[in-house]
């Protein structure tokens, strides 16, 4: 039997479906976490606000409450950035990507002798340090700007397995986190890498196995195990690229009603395709995403990006790419209203 060909548009709603994007539901902000691969957390509101445009109903305190509950927590995790994933997940996800994380932190230096590594594990069982009391038990200066320095404090962190304390996922958190040591086991490599792949095409799918590594930070030629343990359908894209999916995941008709929403820095959607296109177009990708990956915020019309918002107090502006119709900019204007009542 030929392999089904997915349109551009069928491609996008699948992902939208699965992104919780096509319409608002009811979920516990766990349940979501996990439904979505996990959350960028690189600032900390931007989890509250990508599930704010997810679920119907959601307030911060039911997150913070499953933060402080250790049900939610706060890792460096993919693409080596932070990540809100659920407690369930964690040890799975932190196994498939463990190595590649660890690569990209320290880019190539050797690893410190354990009995360094073991001593600041014990200094953060005593309880939670911040990043200035692990470099002075270093004998480093927290501000020292040497790269062997920094990267001895990355393998550190690596090898120790220290992540941040739950406050420093609250949605109004300032000031420097504080760190202590994981407590989960570690399953088998393989079976990770089929975990995390099974999550990630739950939350992202159908796609590529490149996709799968620029979500990941893993390399193809790691994530062949994980893949072989799986049983996934194949389709194809436009491009004749092939495509791997579960089973029985949803794939929505093409003219699926998309509405307007608006997504947070560093939203997930925008950074888990190696061809982002599907909801990102090329024209826009540099005005959204910068040199030094940094991703703004944006929203979306018929499910695709249309332009970008900012927030100035109560005051939340729309500048979108190109005009819109009058029907479409209303929609959007009362989603911007829907969210300054929710930051109110």
């Amino acid at each position: 039997m030929a392999e089904r060909i997915l349109t551009q548009r069928e491609l996008n709603r699948a992902t939208l479906a699965r992104q919780l994007l096509l319409r608002r539901e009811r979920l516990s902000p766990v349940r979501a976490i996990e439904r979505l691969a996990g959350l960028q957390a690189q600032l900390p509101s931007s989890p509250y606000l990508a599930l704010w445009a997810r679920l119907e109903g959601f307030e911060r305190a039911t997150l913070e409450r499953a933060l402080v509950q250790r049900r939610v927590v706060k890792a460096l995790l993919m693409r080596a950035t932070m990540h809100l994933v659920s407690a369930r997940d964690l040890p799975f996800l932190d196994a498939a990507v463990r190595d590649a994380r660890t690569l990209v932190r320290a880019r190539g230096t050797q690893p410190p002798p354990d009995e360094l590594v073991q001593r600041i594990v014990a200094l953060a069982r005593e309880r939670p340090r911040t990043r200035t009391e692990i470099m002075d038990a270093l004998g480093f200066h927290s501000r020292t700007q040497d790269v062997g320095e920094i990267r001895t404090y990355s393998w550190v962190i690596a090898l120790g397995r220290l992540e941040q304390t739950p406050e420093s996922a609250f949605y109004a958190f300032r000031g420097s986190p504080t760190y202590e040591p994981a407590d989960h086991a570690h399953p088998p490599g393989d079976e990770a890498t089929a975990y995390a792949i099974r999550r990630y095409l739950t939350a992202f799918g159908p796609a590529t196995r490149a996709d799968v590594s620029q979500w990941s930070g893993v390399p193809i030629r790691d994530l062949a195990a994980g893949f072989e343990r799986l049983r996934l359908r194949t389709l194809r894209d436009e491009h004749g690229r092939q495509l791997l999916d579960l089973p029985r995941a949803p794939l929505p008709p093409s003219d699926t009603p998309a509405p307007p929403r608006l997504l947070p820095r560093w939203d997930e959607l925008l950074l888990a395709h190696k061809d982002r296109t599907r909801v990102l177009p090329d024209e826009y990708r540099k005005t959204v995403i910068a040199k030094n990956g940094d991703v703004q915020q944006a929203f979306l019309v018929d499910g695709v990006v249309a332009g970008l918002w900012t927030r100035d107090g109560d005051r939340i502006s729309l500048e979108p790419f190109a005009p819109l119709p009058r029907t479409t900019r209303r929609e959007l204007e009362d989603e911007a209203a829907r969210l300054r009542a929710w930051l109110g």
